[in-house]
């Protein structure tokens, strides 16, 4: 077995990001790994609902020896074996992230001997986390483009604070993953919007909509496809998610309603951010990025992006990713440029 690998989870931005790259790349690298001051700079330090459950659903895929997996635990000694391909399911108990647990694991078993089935239930709208619309309409393109076998169904919506979405995620395994370049979008092919709620009236989803149409012409865009939906949920909750699709991949942008937000305020956050991206050189936006630097570094060859800012999130990410595999990113802040030379991993 190999040295146990030490983290410190305060560096950088010092969040839950930290904690699930370490053990994706753990499970990957059978690498034992022991994190420290996990979140120590929160409101509330330390591991919240959601984190736990990826590490418990880490440990149930490699049957990994854990210590320190408790609420509120800052720090985390994880050492897996082998990873195990099969069905799983998992509830939050909260309406903790299903896509952030679900980033964790996909990448591990995405390399597994055979294919998985993972039923997760907890939120799949909520903040600080791409949504389901995201992932399904963003990532699993994106995923697929690096070579991933992925594909996703919401079967009920999960809002903060309520919770109670169902994802569920199957994923086959592939022999590697391909080198990306995604320095040049191209030109803007496809525009489409949705507008939801989910025990609202559907009255508040066609504000949203009314106010997405009216941005759109006010800024010289093109009318985009916008679908309403009514999302079968336990809680309330409104979205706008925007997904522009160019020659070369697709960028999203997401704003969730909340009590005393109007529903035109909704509609015009998911637009500016949508506006400032199209202004912008930006090839991926800022959670894409995140989410494909490390499948960058597993991937053969040299792959590179161009995101909109360098955020200390993805810095830390990337910090992460070299303390577990012999290679280096390299940035260049004003372009928004990341390159890295991937250390071709393969099953």
């Amino acid at each position: 077995m190999s040295m146990t690998l030490k983290i410190d989870g305060s560096h950088g931005e010092g969040g839950g990001q930290i904690l699930r790259t370490a053990l994706s790349l753990a499970a990957i690298r059978q690498q034992p790994v022991e994190i420290h001051n996990i979140r120590s700079g929160r409101k509330k330090p330390g591991l919240r609902p959601q984190h736990l459950m990826a590490v418990k659903a880490m440990a149930l895929i490699t049957a990994a020896n854990v210590k320190g997996a408790e609420l509120g635990s800052m720090r985390l000694y994880f050492e897996p074996r082998q990873i195990t391909p099969g069905s799983y399911s998992l509830d939050i108990g909260t309406a903790g992230s299903t896509s952030l647990v679900l980033q964790t694991m996909i990448p591990a078993l995405l390399i597994a001997k055979k294919a998985s089935r993972v039923d997760i239930i907890g939120g799949t709208h909520v903040p600080w986390s791409p949504c389901f619309h995201y992932l399904q309409g963003v990532f699993v393109p994106a995923l697929q483009e690096m070579g991933g076998a992925l594909r996703l169904e919401m079967k009920r919506w999960g809002w903060y604070p309520k919770g109670g979405g169902k994802v569920i995620a199957f994923i086959s395994p592939v022999p590697e993953f391909c080198a990306v370049g995604r320095t040049w979008r191209g030109k803007l092919e496809d525009t489409y919007v949705l507008s939801a709620v989910s025990n609202l009236p559907m009255s508040i989803a066609e504000r949203q909509r009314d106010q997405v149409l009216k941005r759109f012409r006010d800024h010289g865009y093109k009318v985009p496809r916008i679908e309403l939906l009514k999302g079968p949920s336990p809680g309330t909750g409104t979205v706008v998610f925007v997904r522009a699709r160019f020659e070369k991949g697709t960028a999203g942008f997401t704003s969730l309603g909340k009590k005393g937000k109007p529903a035109e305020q909704v509609a015009d956050d998911a637009c500016l951010d949508f506006f400032e991206f199209m202004a912008s050189g930006a090839v991926v936006d800022d959670h894409l990025a995140d989410q494909l630097v490390l499948y960058m570094a597993l991937s053969k060859g040299h792959s590179s992006l161009t995101a909109g800012r360098i955020t200390k999130h993805l810095m830390t990410n990337m910090w992460v990713i070299e303390q577990f595999l012999p290679t280096k990113f390299e940035v260049d802040e004003e372009t928004g440029r990341v390159s890295v030379e991937g250390v071709g991993f393969s099953t």
